[in-house]
């Protein structure tokens, strides 16, 4: 019960609203705790806890939250100030970054600084990306490079680990590779930004209806290849939310069709909308039709398992159980799954870009 109690408070928190914890009888407030910091919304249970109506917390649990709460306060002020140093020198180097994941999705939060921060997200156009090598280098001198293929590297710049992207490929399939580099070239090409002001910096962020494709295909591919937890879904759900006057929903049809993804879309939409309060008319591609469909519900159900459970320690065990909500498109990965291979990949490796 007490994932149902946690799940609640995700809830509560997320949307700001009450939550109940009396139908789940006596609440193991620790086994909370432990599934918060696995899931990474220690802010998000807090926030929660200051919603429940009907039951008392006990205060020494409610003090243990607002304790890891403010750690991430901190936590999150110094990364910001961090960020804004780092993108006013790049931009005297000639550099014009984006800021993806993180911190960037943190701005669609009630309360930002309670969003748990990992790792510090750039990404370049094609063009900048070798200059932007260039620039870590010279800075740090302590790039660690990880994909050819995926432009992609990282630095370490204690406390901080940077990831610095050319591209945001999913790697499952050339389906989808085509398409998140059609919505990259779409956004660096016609300079489809949006804007965070952290403190006296403008930091640049991706136009909301492409944000939420790399968003989207970045937590699919993580579902797929190795594991996936609440706050990245709760990022989708407070990216959609805090742009749903700007979503379109054609534009996000077509993209998901091309790139073989509209299953995944409406499956994770039942998540949304039946365990963490995504108002459903405010669910693109997902009505109260879907909402009845008892596949889409059962597929929202295994989902939720998958993630609470977390990794067997067997990528055969994973990948059957997640054979179990996408059957055919499981199949269709295997390469990619178990061998970080699709024919696009193949094709740039023989014949460049």
């Amino acid at each position: 019960m007490y994932q149902k109690a946690f799940l609640a408070l995700v809830k509560a928190g997320l949307r700001e609203q009450e939550a109940r914890l009396s139908p789940f009888g006596k609440v193991d407030y620790e086994k909370v705790m432990l599934l918060a910091e696995e899931q990474s919304v220690v802010g998000l249970v807090t926030a929660g806890l200051e919603h429940v109506v009907d039951v008392k917390v006990p205060q020494e649990w409610v003090l243990q939250f607002v304790g890891l709460a403010l750690q991430l306060e901190q936590r999150n002020d110094a990364m910001s100030k961090f960020t804004a140093v780092a993108v006013d020198k790049m931009r005297k180097y000639g550099l014009n970054p984006l800021l993806v994941k993180g911190q960037g999705i943190g701005q669609c939060y009630e309360r930002p600084q309670w969003r748990a921060s990992g790792d510090i997200d750039f990404f370049f156009s094609w063009e900048d990306y070798p200059k932007a090598v260039e620039f870590f280098t010279s800075w740090s001198g302590n790039v660690v490079q990880n994909s050819r293929y995926t432009k992609s590297f990282g630095v370490l710049m204690e406390p901080w680990f940077i990831e610095v992207h050319g591209t945001l490929r999913s790697t499952l399939s050339s389906r989808q590779v085509r398409e998140i580099d059609a919505v990259q070239k779409d956004t660096f090409d016609n300079k489809k930004f949006r804007v965070w002001k952290n403190g006296d910096t403008e930091i640049y962020l991706p136009e909301a209806n492409n944000d939420l494709i790399f968003v989207f295909t970045h937590f699919v591919r993580h579902f797929y290849k190795e594991r996936v937890c609440i706050r990245q879904l709760c990022d989708w759900c407070r990216l959609l939310w805090t742009y749903r006057k700007d979503i379109d929903g054609k534009l996000l049809e077509g993209r998901l069709r091309r790139a073989g993804l509209l299953d995944e879309w409406r499956a994770f939409a039942a998540v949304a909308v039946g365990y963490l309060g995504m108002p459903i008319e405010f669910m693109p591609l997902y009505d109260e039709k879907d909402n009845q469909n008892e596949k889409l519900r059962k597929q929202g159900e295994q989902i939720v398992r998958i993630i609470m459970e977390g990794s067997t320690g067997s990528k055969v065990k994973d990948t059957w159980r997640i054979a179990k909500v996408f059957p055919w498109h499981t199949i269709q990965f295997l390469p990619s799954i178990f061998f970080h291979l699709n024919w696009l990949k193949v094709k740039e490796r023989v014949f460049g870009r």
